[in-house]
Parts: C-alpha cells; structure tokens; sequence
C-alpha cells in the first residue's frame, strides 16, 4: 500500500494553541515575486479524517506558487486527543479560528465534507479571502429546498466509530486508495455529527449566506439529481461557482483516481480570482 503522506514535500509541522492542534505548513514554491502577497491555502478536512487526507492534492498547489496550511481540528489524527464524547461542532470553528491566527492574510480556506460546513460558518463572521467546497455537507437552507429522501438516523452512541471501508474498491477509488484511508480513519463526535446531520431530531447546520462575501467554489461529487440540486443550490446561495462531478465517490473526490478533475478545477478558479483581484 502506498502511503502518500510519506511522499509529501519537506514542510514545517507545529502544535497550536492550548488544545495542541497539529498544524502542517507547506511553502509555495517562489514562481513569482508576487507569491508572497498572495493569501495561503487552509486546508479544513472532513468527519473521521485528518490533514493526511490532502497529500493527493498539496504538491499541485504548491508547486503552483500556494503556501498550504493543512490543519487538524482536535482529537483528529495527530492533534492532542481529548474527550470526544463532549466535543462539539462549535468547538471546531474555535478550532480552525487558532489556527487562523497563524495566517499572515485572511486565508482562502478549502473545506471538504464537515469541513465545507465549518468553512460556511466560518465565513459568516470572519474575513476570508475565499471559500472552497468540496463536497460539503448541506446547509439547512439548502435541505429546506431539496430534502434528503431519507432521513438519517440520530447517533446514540457516545462516539461515532470510523466508517469500516471493507469494500476492495469503488468507482472511482483503488484497493490501494481504500487501505490508505483505512489506515488513519478515526472516530468521531457524536455531538459533533449530529448537529450538522439530518435526522428527525436535527435539521443540520443554518448559514446566513448574505452575509457572506467572499469569492465561493463549490464541487461537488455527484450520483443523482439531488446530489447534482444540492451543489447547485449552495452556489447559487453564496453567489459562486459551481462544478458537478458526476459519478464520483465522496471520498474518491480528495483521494481516488479521479482526484486531479477537482484539483485542477481549484487551481483554474484561484488563477481567476487572483487576475480579477
């Protein structure tokens, strides 16, 4: 199995704040005087994963002249492990908050999954330079009007275990994308899942999208016409662009076969808004 974690460039590594957050830093390479003005990348990862779940995408940015801040909320991969049975969703953004402070410039932050929700919340109050979705989870605006066919179920158990990932492949992901994921998938919060969930006893996360301005991408993994109404709608929500990527896997968007189309779209869009900046 190959670990891409382990073929990553040379990068500075720090703990942050009082909660030890593992911060990984990777400089941009210098294509450009202009490099050092630009806003840095803040790579916000999803439920179960961690800052690992970017080494498929970090060399592109950084050789592409982006300095990346890839971070690790707490009790996520190797960020101090506290109690997780009373870790919350409110908790997270506090989280990616410190790690802001570490930022020289507002960052454009990239969420994926949980992340994308963070970063939503985020950008109702602080100034970001830009906003990223990759396959975020659904604001409750957005479910008002295209619900999920189903509801979920609510989590009762104290911590939510990490998904078992036993199937040898997918559409879009290999064996060896598949045993890579299993090696670090952790468990999650409860409280924390639950709150942006959709279940009969949770409506999943409000975001006041008027008041936020900043440039938005998102992308989003598609597999049905509601996936598809789903990413559309958030767009249109934040007044942003938008990307639809049929038949992909969630996962498979950040470290499948396919993984360069999401990629490479990112790097398109930030050359765009960096020339009409």
């Amino acid at each position: 199995m190959k670990d891409y974690t382990k073929s990553l460039p040379h990068h500075t590594e720090k703990y942050v704040g009082e909660n030890d957050l593992f911060l990984e830093i990777f400089e941009g390479e210098d294509l450009a005087e202009t490099n050092e003005l630009r806003p840095p990348l803040l790579f916000v990862h999803g439920a179960f994963t961690g800052s690992w779940m970017w080494s498929k995408y970090i060399p592109h940015f950084i050789r592409e002249g982006w300095t990346c801040y890839c971070m690790n909320v707490r009790s996520h991969y190797k960020s101090r492990q506290l109690d997780m049975t009373k870790i919350t969703f409110e908790d997270y953004l506090d989280d990616i908050k410190e790690i802001l402070k570490e930022c020289k410039f507002p960052p454009i932050v990239v969420g994926f999954s949980m992340g994308g929700i963070l970063g939503q919340k985020l950008a109702e109050t602080v100034k970001l330079a830009g906003l990223v979705l990759i396959d975020s989870v659904i604001s409750r605006e957005v479910h008002d009007v295209a619900p999920y066919e189903e509801l979920a179920q609510t989590i009762t158990e104290i911590i939510v275990h990490a998904p078992a990932r036993e199937e040898l492949s997918s559409i879009d992901e290999s064996t060896e994308d598949i045993e890579f994921q299993r090696k670090y998938l952790a468990m999650e919060s409860t409280q924390a899942y639950n709150a942006f969930s959709f279940s009969t006893e949770s409506q999943g996360i409000s975001i006041d999208n008027a008041s936020i301005s900043c440039p938005c991408l998102v992308i989003k993994a598609v597999n049905s016409d509601n996936d598809d109404r789903h990413g559309k709608i958030t767009a249109e929500l934040l007044r942003g662009d938008y990307l639809g990527l049929w038949n992909m896997t969630h996962t498979g968007v950040l470290v499948g076969q396919r993984y360069m189309e999401s990629a490479r779209k990112i790097l398109e869009w930030l050359r765009l808004h960096e020339v009409a900046a």
